[in-house]
């Protein structure tokens, strides 16, 4: 069997399918480890299922098949991985409105506690109009997400906020921001640097554009409170700068890597550290992703990279340029992998990426053995290129 697929420039070109899936994909949920990696904490930030019935608009409220939403967390944890909760993989700022996040956060950390979960959840101001917010507003905004994450029992992620940054007049705002939510925090935070690739209206965060300088107010931050911060999760596709970062770190702060180009080599780090992992890549990884780190955990580097070094094709290809639209590639494949019946996204944002975009993530993540039901896969890939005329 094979299916013909479009190309960037229009031409279709004919692919043979796998007929199996590769091992990690392969085994039965009864046989799949249970326990977390030891030698590296691991978050995959999730996807959330929309609702495909709900009559919705791009600019509504979400509506969330929750039943869905939260069996991909338990399939994610099933696999030893901690569950990054209410990111912007979750389509926070794209499509997840507060109201629905905030039910999120409550209904997946019921489930963490359920099943001996590991979750982190992200706390932001997206309450607010960015262009209408002053720093009580924002102080505000953040102390009820913070709020509501600790009364649910989960651990907080400091996200980035649209509105600071629109607000901000330089770094003492954000030290001043950041240092009162990190003195009424009940436990140990963790803070997030969000690029500008990955959110334009992030450009200048931490008071400059001057990524030098951002990286000074960053780390006053953490020298001021590094009883508060268990870590810093760094989104700027920059390796060398992500090292530099981590070595400057205080003793007890992890960094985890969000890098979606070069986590291979952060999370193997150097003879002077390593990053952990909190990572959008990490939800259609996530079987491979654990199996790699367990092999690390035996000092297997080798065998390591083996196995997650052939992802950063298909990583690279998914957070292409405009890299904020990943999300897009990331729910295709959770519907060819069989964790949701339709390839519908909050905000319509299935619409995001070309048809050849699509067919490529598919190809490469066949060419992986991603898939547990690689037929499966393929038949649901015929039917979307169908209906965008391309004829089998």
């Amino acid at each position: 069997m094979t299916i013909r697929l479009p190309g960037a420039r229009g031409a279709l070109r004919t692919y043979e399918p796998r007929r199996e899936p590769a091992p990690y994909a392969r085994a039965a949920p009864a046989a799949r480890p249970q326990s977390a990696p030891a030698s590296r904490t691991v978050f995959s930030a999730a996807h959330v299922v929309a609702d495909p019935f709900a009559d919705t608009t791009p600019d509504g409220p979400a509506a969330l098949d929750w039943d869905a939403t939260l069996a991909f967390r338990r399939h994610l944890w099933s696999h030893g991985l901690g569950v990054a909760e209410a990111m912007d993989t979750a389509q926070r700022g794209m499509g997840l409105d507060w109201a629905a996040a905030a039910e999120l956060i409550r209904r997946s950390a019921a489930e963490a506690r359920a099943v001996g979960g590991r979750i982190a959840c992200g706390a932001g101001t997206d309450q607010l109009t960015p262009t209408a917010a002053g720093l009580a507003e924002v102080r505000a905004a953040y102390e009820e997400q913070l709020a509501l994450i600790e009364d649910a029992g989960a651990q907080a992620i400091l996200m980035a906020s649209r509105a600071l940054a629109a607000t901000a007049r330089g770094p003492e705002d954000y030290l001043e921001v950041y240092g009162h939510l990190l003195r009424q925090a009940a436990a140990p935070v963790i803070l997030h640097w969000l690029g500008p690739m990955f959110d334009p209206a992030l450009t200048g965060y931490w008071g400059s554009e001057d990524l030098d300088a951002a990286t000074a107010a960053l780390l006053e931050v953490i020298a001021a409170h590094p009883d508060k911060v268990d870590g810093v999760k760094v989104s700027l596709l920059d390796a060398r700068r992500e090292t530099r970062l981590r070595r400057r770190l205080p003793d007890g702060v992890r960094c985890y890597t969000g890098d979606d180009f070069h986590y291979p080599e952060l999370i193997e780090g150097d003879e002077h550290g390593f990053s952990h992992a909190l990572l959008g890549i990490f939800d259609p990884l996530g079987p491979l992703a654990a199996e790699a780190v367990r092999v690390l955990d035996t000092g297997d580097t080798q065998g390591f990279r083996e196995l997650l070094d052939p992802t950063v094709e298909l990583s690279r290809h998914l957070f292409q340029a405009p890299t904020r639209f990943y999300k897009t590639g990331v729910v295709l494949l959770a519907w060819l992998s069989g964790h949701q019946s339709h390839f519908t996204m909050v905000g319509g944002l299935q619409s995001a990426r070309s048809l050849p975009h699509l067919a490529r993530a598919y190809e490469l993540a066949d060419g992986l053995g991603l898939f547990p039901d690689p037929a499966l896969a393929e038949a649901r890939m015929k039917s979307l290129l169908g209906l965008q005329g391309v004829l089998q």
